[in-house]
């Protein structure tokens, strides 16, 4: 990172001397000079990045031929930057010997002490450099697949947090103009978004906040208007305000480019538990629409890049850089008898591991929870998919019912209610809510639908029948009563958006940007609990 502002300075200079001789003379009047150096700013930014991405893709490409280099080179600067005096360094650099000094530990969000290792995790140095990587390397994607979504005035940002795991160095900043510098809230991000028409890319943090986006502007649609057509004093924008009002009232499906005609793609950070917001906007409000995330944040922070943005869906490469990254086998949606990890280049097609990163300041090897499943190869470097979370497995009588299989099960059931559209859920186990009392533990469902007001016995049969055609362990304890049938309960518009609230504020919480699907806090699901309509 200390080479950046040094780069920087060799190559901006006659990258800005170039750029000014082939410019044309600055015109006369003062808006069109301002006009032509932003244009300025922006080349020269734009040509920045193009270097600087350029430089960071060979540096991946050396990096993943040699792979058992690179990740020695990964250890090295882990314990290089540990505090840690019980320890001598010389010796321990070994990939065997570190293994074995230093064993592994099961992080849970639900721990005080496990969320302090994450969070350092997530700042630490390595870690820095890794979200420039998959910034720039993200940028450039977009642009090549995109190439119009990044001009400037194009794109906005219509919550608080980005998409983009980095903040831009100077002089790149004059790239993220996704946010003015005024606009920090969403209800403000979201107004200057309505007030721009041509917009070519929409971003937010996530898909699940993009969704409360949509959905409160649906609820709210009057005041949207009124306050798009209020612009400011000097400008008032009642024609666009018309154009709000006619979009919303054509109803979710089609919304987003019913309000923007030119959105090309939507950019949001791809994490645990997101797949499910990502179905509901492309079937509904972003229907017709591209979704582009730079790279996938695990719990402990970013670890895949997207370098194939036009590859549904999203494959990811797990780069040998940043923290020290090991790969522990899970067969089944349960971790293997033995603690024996192995290394990116020993990951073998087909098969899937829970990801373990290395906290550098105290050496802890944690082992996050999120599962992968090794699809390819880049080079020497596994290419990844994201299946599911271990600590969001369900298990009230030790049927051990994986996040993607409850996911699946839930999904094919809901596609057998009519006119129903599945938005949103969580699930909780009776335990939590201590609703099991008098009968067979058993889980608690908890929905948000498009099209359904009501629900019935025969749309909780249908659940408990999927669940059982899902998982043989389930249906046998289903046989036998030692497990209930699953209780599913309508929640009405907006509760999904306070629980995330509710979730931001916990100190235990890893959203966002991870959305859980299982509840393991009473005061969490009680949220849900009171606004129960059916």
């Amino acid at each position: 990172m200390l080479l950046w502002p040094l780069l920087m300075l060799l190559v901006l200079p006659p990258l800005l001397l170039l750029l000014l001789l082939l410019l044309p003379p600055p015109p006369p009047s003062q808006a069109a000079r301002l006009s032509w150096l932003a244009s300025l700013q922006h080349r020269v930014a734009w040509g920045a990045l193009g270097w600087a991405a350029a430089w960071q893709r060979r540096r991946l490409e050396q990096s993943t031929r040699y792979m058992g280099q690179s990740q020695q080179r990964a250890l090295s600067r882990c314990l290089q930057s540990a505090q840690w005096s019980s320890c001598p360094p010389r010796g321990s650099t070994d990939v065997s010997t570190f293994r074995k000094r230093f064993p592994l530990t099961q992080a849970s969000w639900t721990q005080e002490e496990d969320r302090g290792q994450l969070q350092a995790l997530t700042s630490n140095q390595g870690q820095g450099e890794a979200f420039l990587q998959a910034t720039l390397l993200g940028l450039t994607a977009l642009k090549k697949a995109h190439p119009e979504v990044l001009a400037p005035g194009s794109t906005a940002r219509v919550t608080p947090t980005s998409p983009w795991p980095s903040p831009l160095p100077w002089p790149l900043r004059a790239l993220d103009q996704a946010a003015l510098p005024g606009a920090k809230g969403p209800g403000a991000l979201l107004l200057e978004a309505l007030r721009r028409p041509g917009l070519r890319a929409l971003e937010a943090g996530t898909a699940v906040e993009l969704l409360d986006v949509f959905v409160g502007l649906e609820a709210n649609g009057e005041e949207w208007a009124k306050a798009v057509g209020a612009g400011t004093p000097e400008a008032p924008l009642p024609r666009r305000a018309a154009e709000l009002q006619q979009a919303l009232e054509g109803g979710p499906r089609g919304l987003a480019l019913r309000l923007w005609p030119k959105l090309q793609v939507v950019v949001t950070l791809d994490s645990g538990g997101q797949a499910e917001a990502v179905a509901a906007l492309e079937a509904l409000w972003c229907q017709g629409l591209t979704f582009f995330s730079p790279g996938y944040a695990a719990s402990g922070g970013v670890v895949g890049l997207n370098l194939w943005p036009e590859q549904p869906p999203a494959l990811y490469l797990l780069p040998p850089g940043g923290p020290f990254t090991e790969l522990l086998p899970v067969q089944e949606g349960v971790r293997g008898e033995t603690d024996t990890t192995v290394l990116l280049a020993e990951a073998q097609r087909g098969s899937e591991y829970e990801l373990v990163l290395t906290d550098p300041t105290s050496l802890t090897r944690c082992c996050l929870g999120d599962v992968i499943q090794v699809v390819g190869a880049h080079n020497q470097c596994p290419v990844v998919r994201f299946v599911y979370r271990l600590g969001q497995t369900l298990n009230v009588r030790g049927e051990n019912m994986a996040e993607a299989v409850f996911s699946e099960a839930l999904r094919r059931s809901v596609g057998q209610w009519p006119g129903a559209k599945l938005l949103d859920h969580v699930c909780v186990e009776s335990s939590i809510l201590d609703s099991s009392q008098g009968s067979a533990p058993h889980y608690e469902v908890f929905v948000e639908l498009r099209g359904v007001r009501n629900l019935s016995e025969e749309h909780r049969d249908k659940l408990d029948h999927c669940l059982q055609r899902a998982s043989p362990s389930y249906k046998s304890l289903r046989f036998r009563g030692s497990v209930g049938p699953a209780r599913v309960h309508l929640v009405g518009r907006g509760t999904f958006r306070a629980l995330r609230e509710a979730l931001a504020a916990a100190p235990y919480s890893p959203f966002p940007p991870e959305m859980p699907r299982v509840l393991r806090h009473r005061d969490l699901a009680q949220v849900l609990q009171r606004r129960v309509v059916s």
